[in-house]
């Protein structure tokens, strides 16, 4: 495909969301305006979050559709009493979820700018859900659509304090999911007890990710937690280490009852390396943290 420079902006639809790209058809947009487009779900009204701005082509998700047009004033009007509608929409929901014995949780409904509702839920399996969906659409009269989320998605749409005391990450400015591995906690010194490393959610930490790439190049040419090294006072094994400061606490030969010294990365030679072994009952309970 032949490459060329195309003008977009990007639109963000709730706060922390992934930013979907449009055309501004020759328009100027500023930050923060609001606007009418068309996405997979319909006619949508969303925030600017990317002002106009060239691209190539190639690095675009597919086709990009055109700006509908800037919202009116009435048009934030309709979105507000949308808006309102969800609490009543939800609470139906439950109510016919309950009267309908499905083992579902309803976590949130939207309204989209053409009137279109989506209900948002979590199961621990399939659910056929058809009945419920022909009795909301008797209901609302309007069009209905049920989605099955993970329990990721569960957290970015409800929000909360992470252990750390500020807002989630997902819900706050994360517009994506990224992978994150056990291997990550690991190369990180952290402590594998899974209580210690899953978020709300049950799953590993999203912030296991932002120092990621430091620790990879710093273990290139770093000793591991176990490994064996020659030191000014000898040979022993690192029992702790904080890459980051480039300092290791090493347990030398001969001394049992000594405290283990510490010593700066540029005083160690290693030996020879070790992975961290842990027992298969932990790994499976590490490794459920992975599932999305």
């Amino acid at each position: 495909m032949k490459n060329y420079m195309v003008e977009i902006i990007g639109v963000r639809f709730k706060n922390g969301g992934k930013i979907y790209y449009f055309s501004p058809k020759g328009k100027k947009f500023k930050y923060g305006t609001h606007v009418i487009v068309e996405t997979a779900r319909g006619i949508e009204c969303g925030t600017v979050a990317l002002e106009n701005r060239q691209s190539a082509n190639k690095n675009l998700p597919g086709a990009i559709k055109p700006i509908i047009r800037e919202a009116t004033p009435s048009d934030l009007e309709t979105v507000a009493a949308n808006k309102a509608k969800e609490k009543d929409a939800f609470a139906i929901c439950s109510k016919k979820i309950n009267e309908h014995n499905l083992k579902m949780k309803l976590v949130n409904v939207e309204y989209t700018f053409d009137n279109k509702i989506l209900f948002y839920f979590t199961s621990e399996g399939r659910v056929d859900f058809r009945e419920l969906v022909k009795d909301l659409a008797a209901t609302f009269r309007t069009r209905i659509e049920l989605r099955q989320i993970g329990v990721r998605d569960e957290s970015k749409l409800l929000g909360g304090l992470g252990i750390c005391g500020r807002p989630f990450c997902c819900s706050s400015f994360l517009g994506d999911f990224h992978p994150v591995s056990i291997k990550m906690a690991k190369e990180q010194n952290l402590s594998l007890n899974p209580t210690k490393i899953s978020g709300t959610c049950g799953r590993l930490m999203c912030c296991l990710k932002y120092e990621q790439n430091v620790y990879e190049e710093l273990l290139k040419t770093s000793p591991k937690l176990g490994a064996y090294v020659e030191t000014p006072d000898g040979k022993g094994n690192v029992v702790d280490l904080n890459l980051l400061t480039g300092t290791y606490r090493v347990k030398i030969d001969g001394n049992a009852d000594a405290a283990p010294h510490t010593f700066n990365i540029k005083d160690i030679r290693i030996i020879r390396d070790t992975v961290i072994k842990v027992d298969s009952a932990e790994m499976k309970a590490l490794k459920d943290l992975e599932k999305e």
